[in-house]
């Protein structure tokens, strides 16, 4: 693919008119001819609005990120912005969270000017981060952040997470939510690892499609009233940034691009997401917002996608200031749209919408551009059901907003989540009489277990917390009562009251200490290493210097290296950033009254600068000795324990051999040989034996999440076919080679041959 913006100018000019007769406005908004008489009435002005995205700051009382507090809307902003500049969306949150009936008197708000005080009437387009559930919307529901739902190897759990979060978001009158982030996570380094469902594309694209079918429900439109329209974010290579800080250059080969960072958008894309995010960085060399290979060769034309582009947070003003590919602003609005964008998250001034009606009127962009971009996003209106009209619900409308139910669903994902990393001495669970010492910088804080993206952007400020949820140490004072103590110890990254932990030790019976890292995301996120900060493995050796067994428990954003510390420690609990209600969750699983059953998403390291991903490839693992010994993390992908004795019996197969026609049915018995009841997620690997491209040593190809009850025997039964075995091979397509597979169940392998005849 090559880039040639002659070309794809030219190709608009043939395909739609430079001229636009300005016909009367139509009355009726039900069918698609509606939308298109709509462009066909409107100005270069009003279509150049409809693809500028401002900040709520623009339109509310106050300066930018100091508006007055409680924020309120400054009526002749709003007028300058909606009927003077014809802005067609709005986002953000101003700050923090706001009560449902705040949201809803912004949107009534801002909506009453846009369908009485312009001549089109048509309704604001308001958009939200609402990352793991309604976060910007004070007491609704909080889950666990989509790493920790990946954990839970159980996609239903992450559809109907995402249906409560559509619903709980669209009762403050809010239809666009920008989630969920597809970008596959590949360097733990990265600030926004805890965003993606894991280091390997096929569970982000199960996950992935799971969500996007919870935001917008059934594939039909117009989208439920209680639904939203999801964003995919961040097309394209993201995450694959080489630093593995947020928003620097990804080198990133198109076989990796297409084997990797494309399948879990595709997938979203078939799933039928209406809109997509791109990606805030550069590609190879080329920021991905002025990049019309990846932007409408890829976007467009391979993928198909019809839905609406948006740019992230100042990513056209960045083509100029950050990348310097664009002497001036002028030129960046040029090339970002000319690129393929669709809106532009401006998001603080009106020069996008100045510099592209300039654009026109000087014949550089010609307005049959604009218009294949304006009938997207009121194509998407329209599938929202407020293309003509914005109906605001009143809070009696949404009657399960925040309501038990919610919360017991958010608990559930959590206790599925979280996973038990090691548990030698079977010290877990703990007994309740037992006497427990609960320490460590995340025992008794809500910011920590609901990590970034939680009422606040950074989500580390307290006083938005919700007081009537458990931290760690009041749910286990819940569950344990009288017999449980408390001391801090340390905070993230400096020793407290380390004195008051040890000598509270002495008396307990069992240490439970909660470490992680500080909230944290994008920019801000930013780390030098992965090495847990040296207060926190202070606390923790010297609790085991008293003695007394040790429980880790990890409240984690990323996987930071416990290697000095988790091997002598008695028991391993990865906790994830579980949510609201992932204190309950964590004291029900140290306790035993539910049994661990999550397993990583992800590759945990035991070093630094050993990042080797679980579908690495067979010379990565030739260790120093020239053996194959590499590969040594500290808990490998898909690892997870619980507190029964589970054995996977041999695989067993339909056929020796597959064909192009065939289906290889597979089975395997799993029995629980314990007396407690089980959850068990069966993870089934393939390797290509040989291949023309080098094969990784594995790669998840299915998955499922069965019960097993005490005792008892289950057969999980998975179907292959020659899909499955596909990889990106030489022509940069997907492609199966004949030859030998072996599938990986559990300790058990079995081969078998595909006869591409």
């Amino acid at each position: 693919m090559k880039k040639n913006y002659l070309a794809f100018l030219s190709l608009l000019v043939l395909i739609t008119s430079f001229g636009c007769k300005h016909k009367e406005i139509p009355s009726d908004t039900g069918s698609d001819a509606d939308v298109l008489e709509l462009i066909d009435a409107m100005t270069v002005q009003e279509k150049a609005g409809q693809m500028t995205q401002l900040n709520l700051d623009m339109v509310c009382i106050g300066e930018i990120y100091q508006l007055h507090e409680p924020h309120r809307i400054d009526s002749a902003k709003l007028r300058k912005a909606v009927v003077e500049y014809h802005v067609g969306s709005i986002l953000n949150c101003g700050g923090h969270s706001y009560p449902r009936s705040q949201w809803l008197e912004i949107i009534r708000s801002i909506q009453e000017v846009a369908t009485t005080e312009t001549r089109l009437k048509i309704p604001v387009l308001y958009g939200i981060d609402a990352i793991h559930g309604a976060n910007y919307v004070s007491e609704a529901t909080l889950f666990p952040h989509q790493l920790a739902q990946a954990a839970t190897f159980n996609p239903e759990l992450t559809r109907q997470t995402a249906e409560i979060t559509a619903y709980e978001t669209r009762a403050a009158g809010i239809p666009w939510n920008f989630s969920p982030v597809l970008d596959v996570a590949r360097n733990p380094l990265w600030s926004r690892y805890f965003e993606t469902y894991g280091e390997d594309p096929y569970v982000c694209s199960v996950f992935g499609q799971a969500c996007i079918r919870g935001y917008q429900g059934a594939k039909t439109y117009p989208v439920a009233p209680d639904h939203v329209a999801a964003c995919m974010k961040h097309f394209l290579g993201y995450s694959g940034a080489r630093t593995g800080k947020d928003r620097t250059p990804a080198y990133i080969p198109e076989r990796e691009l297409r084997e990797i960072y494309l399948p879990s958008f595709r997938a979203a894309i078939e799933a039928g997401a209406l809109s997509i995010m791109i990606n805030s960085g550069e590609l190879n060399g080329v920021p991905v917002h002025a990049d019309h290979t990846i932007l409408t060769d890829l976007l467009r034309h391979e993928l198909r996608f019809e839905g609406v582009a948006v740019t992230d947070w100042e990513d056209v003003i960045k083509l100029h200031a950050n990348h310097r590919v664009a002497p001036n602003l002028k030129e960046a609005v040029y090339m970002a749209v000319m690129a393929g964008i669709d809106m532009c998250m401006v998001p603080n001034d009106y020069d996008f919408t100045r510099y592209l009606v300039e654009l026109v009127q000087e014949g550089r962009i010609p307005e049959s551009r604009l218009d294949v971009s304006v009938e997207r996003i009121l194509r998407l209106k329209q599938r929202l059901g407020i293309l003509r009209k914005a109906a605001i619900p009143s809070v009696q409308d949404f009657p399960e907003f925040g309501s038990a139910e919610h919360a017991a669903l958010a608990k559930s994902v959590a206790l599925e989540a979280i996973t038990l990393l090691s548990n030698p001495g079977d010290i877990l669970p703990l007994s309740q009489e037992a006497r427990i010492l609960v320490t460590g910088p995340a025992a008794h804080s809500m910011t920590m277990l609901n990590g970034a993206w939680s009422r606040t952007w950074q989500g580390t400020d307290s006083s938005f917390d919700d007081t009537t949820r458990l931290t760690i140490v009041e749910a286990i004072r819940k569950r344990a009562g009288s017999t449980v103590t408390y001391a801090e110890g340390c905070t993230t990254d400096s020793l407290t009251n380390i004195s008051d932990a040890e000598r509270l030790a002495t008396s307990c019976d069992v240490i439970v200490a909660c470490i992680g890292e500080k909230p944290s995301t994008e920019k801000p996120g930013d780390i030098q290493d992965l090495t847990l900060p040296a207060a926190q493995v202070e606390l923790v050796q010297r609790l085991l210097g008293t003695g007394k067994p040790v429980v880790l428990v990890l409240v984690e954003n990323r996987p930071l290296i416990v290697r000095e510390i988790a091997e002598s420690c008695s028991a391993v609990v990865m906790a994830y950033q579980p949510g609201d209600f992932g204190g309950e969750a964590i004291a029900d699983i140290l306790m035993g009254i539910t049994n661990p059953s999550g397993k990583l998403p992800f590759t945990y390291p035991r070093y630094v600068n050993d990042l080797i991903l679980y579908d690495h490839k067979q010379t990565e693992a030739v260790d120093p000795g020239f053996g194959f010994h590499a590969f040594r993390p500290q808990w490998p992908f898909g690892h997870g324990l619980s507190y029964s004795d589970i054995e996977y019996s041999g695989i067993s197969l339909s056929h020796d051999t597959l064909t192009s026609a065939d289906t290889l049915d597979v089975r395997v018995t799993i029995r629980n040989l314990s007396g407690r009841d089980t959850r068990e997620s069966v993870l089934l690997f393939i390797r290509d034996d040989y291949a023309s491209i080098t094969p990784p040593v594995r790669k998840l190809r299915d998955f499922t999440k069965v019960d097993i009850r005490a005792g008892q025997q289950r057969e999980v039964h998975f179907r292959i076919t020659r899909d499955d075995l596909a990889f990106i091979g030489k022509a940069m397509k997907p492609v199966t080679e004949e030859g030998h597979f072996t599938i990986m169940l559990g300790s058990s392998s079995q081969t078998f041959y595909f006869n591409a005849r």
